[in-house]
């Protein structure tokens, strides 16, 4: 079945190859390498491949000096382009090696100075993608799989090599495109891209972009690899390719080029391309976007149909109603946002007028706005305004007031919750949840709201403060309460986050604003307070807008009287508190933060202490079970009692024991001191010095000895800090004796309070012992009561029947109850007074 095969000696051939001499042997080597091209046209079996491929370097050595091998070189090259043969299905796998190497060599012979040779090379690599099965296979033989070259080319390192060998072509216009050609089909795998930007391709490519080429072929190959390189491999390393002056000169005139003489659909479509690729560059601040113009470029033109201002930068260029112009406008939106992030860029949006441009898009959809987008259009570029908006104006934030923001933001939130008919699309991401209504504008101006009170710019709060805001906000906060009412969606939830941080803000530290809260403002709060519990792990956003709510509590009601008094009478404390039951480690914190603000206020205690969970829990039994949950999870000792277990540091966590001294500054604070704001043990001691030590009820033994270390907190904390202050000094100095004998006595005061504390603690179980015993007494003695009682009345019974069923016992019985009745008579003979029998003769019964 070989005997095609058989026919070509390829070891001879090499050896042939190997020899030099006269213009015969020449001829000879050329009509032999002819011989073989014509064997082998119908594919290269697996085990030939290294043979050929020695064969393919002897004819490059050869072309340095003749170039009739050139003919032939290329016909050997076009050989790999056809699918290889295999004779058994094991032979893909014995040749890998072989075949991997083989291919890596077509890279290595771009090195040939011959474009023929190049342009075949390339060619065959373009086929290994549309592999094409030749008219006749080979007797006994089958082709190999058709992704098995793209895969050898792959374990190869062909990809690497090609991006190298640009620099060969760099002059070459055709050579290069079919160099692009070839690097566009491999960059289609992941594999290839690494090695590719291994090669540091990103930024060769770039380099090229802006070369001269009629077709342009080259930017569209040149960006299509960038994208593939994008997608394929890590985006930073990529961008970082691109992070140089020249890399972003160059794509900016190819840009520039696209956008004043593109009028094809196809340039169109690969201006955004590379727009999309400059963003990503932008979003790299070291990138050099305002040092080559680039930046200033592309913030002209997001916002050149807005401000009627002419721009040289621009001048010529016409945006028209197509879908790429539009998809350009949103990009540049976009770029404005990134942009934004880099203070070095604000002094370009600044002066290129961003701000009042952006403001153009905050009014009511009354009718399409610029350039006669469709209102589906307009409604997705002013979301996408508003939501860049929100990035811009705290960076701009003079600007933002000399534009009147403020004012234009509220009319048009205004309208957001107004009744006027409006059917939104909702098709875009920042309309995700709008469609029909005005929810999604309603959302972005409210971010825009938040990010800029979030600077605590008293100049934008004033101004906010001083035009209704807060009456307006709690108008809003009332219309998406309303609305979840009847169908909770995210865009709400986060819509009403949003104006609660706003109010937070705006009301912190400023009595007059709480007052204007005051009412209108809790009675909206507390339905917050009153959440389904099983809502707070919807996902849906429930747990960041009961955080919000508890913000708002602790920044607009705290610290105002008024405020106080009617969130307590509205139940508040209750509501805090059945929250605080809940035992969410995320909750209690900042729930027993509030309580401890509100502690101040009489009528907080009072609540506290009418208090009363499931299973008739009291607040005092909430706070330490909370205490000892807390000591259970930073490592706290105790024993099954709950009593002291190490007296010297009764408190200390399981992470104190195990710190180093470490000496620090006196204005640092130690380990004790920090434990303090990290844990809620301190806030609990708080509440309870309040409620107060005693008269606590619904409190078990266990709970007043876990009750004796809180008592005691302030006392332990005290000697955990000097206990640290005696370690810092004993590291690094020598007490003098009699401050040696100070340091004693103070930790011998902290160790008695432990052990005072343990023997408070042990007298408490004792007398819950003891209290047990008389339990068990009375009870034993009530059950032995009422056994004696059980067994009188079974021989009550028993002699009830007796009676009943012999005549004799019943006679008896009759005798002793006469007996019994005669002996309770008195003797004493009563004179003048009338007698009364207790018997009747006539009956005859015992009962």
């Amino acid at each position: 079945q070989d005997t095609q095969l058989r026919s070509v000696d390829l070891d001879h051939i090499i050896k042939l190859l190997k020899s030099s001499g006269s213009k015969d042997l020449e001829k000879e080597q050329l009509k032999t390498l002819k011989k073989v091209v014509k064997h082998f046209e119908n594919g290269l079996p697996l085990k030939n491949v290294a043979q050929i491929t020695e064969i393919l370097n002897l004819c490059a050595e050869k072309m340095n000096e003749q170039g009739a091998f050139t003919e032939p070189l290329c016909e050997l090259i076009k050989l790999f382009g056809l699918p290889f043969q295999k004779k058994k299905s094991s032979d893909e796998v014995n040749y890998a090696v072989e075949v991997s190497q083989s291919i890596a060599q077509l890279g290595y012979l771009m090195r040939v100075p011959s474009s023929q040779v190049k342009i075949q090379i390339c060619k065959s690599i373009v086929s290994f993608y549309n592999m094409e099965l030749p008219g006749k296979l080979l007797s006994g033989y089958q082709p190999t799989r058709a992704s098995y070259k793209i895969q050898m080319a792959e374990v190869g390192g062909l990809a690497e090599t090609l991006v190298l060998s640009l620099a060969l072509v760099e002059n070459q216009l055709i050579e290069k495109l079919w160099v692009l050609k070839a690097l566009q089909h491999l960059s289609s795998s992941g594999i290839n891209c690494r090695l590719m930007v291994k090669a540091q391709a990103a930024s060769r490519l770039c380099l090229y972009l802006n070369g001269a080429d009629p077709s342009g072929q080259l930017v569209f190959r040149s960006s299509d690899i960038l994208w593939n390189l994008l997608e394929n491999t890590s985006k930073e390393e990529v961008v970082n390719q691109l992070n140089s002056l020249e890399c972003v000169h160059a794509l900016k005139e190819v840009f520039v080029d696209l956008l004043m003489r593109g009028f094809r659909h196809c340039d169109y479509e690969l201006r955004n391309d590379l727009l999309v690729i400059a963003t990503f560059i932008a979003d790299n601040h070291a990138a050099p976007m305002i040092e080559s113009g680039f930046a200033e470029l592309l913030i002209v033109l997001a916002t050149f149909t807005e401000v009627k201002l002419p721009n040289p930068l621009v001048k010529g260029f016409k945006l028209n109603c197509s879908y790429e112009d539009f998809e350009m406008k949103k990009l540049l939106f976009n770029v404005i946002g990134i942009l934004s992030k880099d203070r070095s860029a604000a002094q370009l949006l600044r002066e290129n007028h961003v701000m009042p441009a952006l403001l153009c898009y905050v009014k009511p959809n009354q009718k399409p706005g610029f350039h006669d987008w469709s209102a589906a259009q307009y409604e997705e570029l002013q979301l996408h305004a508003i939501a860049v908006l929100a990035s811009v104006a705290p960076v701009l934030v003079d600007k933002y007031l000399s534009c009147q923001a403020n004012t234009l933001l509220l009319v048009f939130l205004e309208w957001c919750i107004g009744q006027d008919p409006f059917f939104h699309q909702g098709n875009s991401f920042h309309g995700t949840g709008g469609r029909g209504n005005k929810l999604a504008q309603m959302r972005c101006g409210l971010r825009v709201l938040r990010f800029v009170v979030f600077l605590y710019d008293d100049a934008v709060n004033i101004n906010l403060c001083d035009q209704g805001a807060i009456s307006q906000l709690l108008d809003i906060l009332k219309y998406a309460a309303n609305k979840s009412k009847e169908k909770e969606s995210t865009i709400l939830l986060e819509i009403q986050a949003d104006t609660l941080f706003i109010l937070s803000v705006l009301c912190e530290n400023d009595l007059h604003r709480k007052e204007l809260f005051s009412c209108e403002g809790i009675a909206i709060l507390i339905p917050f307070f009153k959440m389904d519990p099983k809502k707070l792990c919807s996902g849906l956003g429930h747990n960041s807008l009961l955080f919000s709510a508890l913000d708002c509590l602790w920044s607009c009601v705290i610290g105002c009287r008024i405020a106080e008094d009617y969130f307590i009478e509205k139940q508040g404390i209750f509501f805090l508190l059945d929250l605080l039951a809940l035992k969410e480690r995320n909750l209690c914190n900042t729930i027993l933060g509030i309580l401890v603000e509100f502690r101040d206020n009489p009528k907080t205690t009072l609540h506290m202490r009418i208090w009363r969970g499931k299973r008739d829990q009291t607040a005092a039994n909430l706070l330490i079970q909370l205490w000892r949950q807390e000591e259970l999870d930073l490592g706290v000792k105790r024993n099954k009692y709950g009593m002291i277990v190490d007296v010297k540091r009764p408190i200390a966590t399981s992470f104190q024991k195990r710190q180093k001294i470490v000496p620090v500054a006196a204005n640092c604070p130690s380990f004790a001191i920090m434990e303090i704001s990290e844990s809620i043990r301190a806030k609990i001691y708080s509440l309870f010095s309040k409620l107060g030590f005693e008269n606590l009820p619904g409190l078990s033994a266990k709970d007043f000895v876990t009750l004796a270390i809180i008592q005691r907190y302030i006392d332990f904390k005290v000697g955990e800090v000097w206990s640290e202050i005696c370690a810092e000094i004993k590291e690094e100095f020598r007490p003098i004796a009699s401050d040696e004998r100070t340091l004693k006595g103070i930790s011998k005061v902290s160790e008695d309070i432990g052990r005072t504390v343990v023997a408070l603690q042990a007298e408490v179980l004792e007398s819950q012992h003891h209290r047990k015993i008389q339990e068990e007494e009375k009870t034993y003695k009530e059950i032995q009561a009422t056994r004696a009682q059980r067994e009188w009345v079974n021989k009550s019974w028993e002699d009830f029947l007796t009676r009943t069923s012999n005549y004799e016992a019943l006679k008896k019985a009759k005798r002793l109850q006469e007996k019994l009745i005669e002996d309770s008579r008195s003797k004493a003979n009563v004179h003048n007074g009338t007698f009364h029998a207790t018997d009747f003769k006539t009956l005859h019964t015992t009962v």
